[in-house]
């Protein structure tokens, strides 16, 4: 800004938008002098650098507000687990099911994580197969963005919600 520009010569755009040129940074300054305003260095890598006459705290002004605004349509992606047992009872499927749907339609991911004790590890298929029933009671809100895996002793599978 101003006086900190340590380049000889600047492609200069004025007040109003219009491209003046390169010139010199003497002539630069003056012209941002007398319009009042500040000399701003917008683009330092290009050869030569743009600089811009204009408010240097209206220009600060409006880059926080974009960045605001940017950061206010950003949409933040939680993920909700589910912790279900192999041998799970139909009402409590039914609840966790439902519970999933609310998480996926308001844009949240699921992980149905799926614990096992004792010996219920001896019988795989049957963990496969509940998982295999949660995810095709799903398919029409949710894709599936990880297939069920063991890690240790627990099974886990990760749901999105459909565009």
């Amino acid at each position: 800004m101003n006086e900190n520009i340590r380049e000889d010569e600047v492609r200069l755009i004025d007040e109003n938008g219009e491209n003046v040129g390169v010139v010199s940074i003497e002539v630069a300054l003056s012209k941002a002098e007398n319009a009042g305003l500040d000399l701003i260095e917008i683009s330092p890598n290009a050869k030569p650098p743009v600089c811009k006459v204009l408010d240097y705290g209206k220009y600060k002004y409006e880059e926080q507000k974009r960045k605001h605004e940017a950061k206010k349509k950003q949409k933040t992606v939680n993920v909700k687990e589910l912790k279900i047992r192999p041998m799970i009872e139909a009402h409590d499927y039914d609840v966790k099911i439902k519970q999933a749907t609310k998480f996926l339609k308001s844009g949240d991911k699921v992980k149905f994580t799926l614990r096992f004790k004792g010996r219920e590890t001896s019988n795989m298929k049957a963990a496969f197969d509940l998982m295999n029933k949660v995810k095709d009671d799903l398919e029409l809100i949710a894709k599936v963005d990880a297939q069920p895996k063991m890690e240790g002793r627990q099974m886990m599978m990760l749901l999105s919600p459909l565009k």
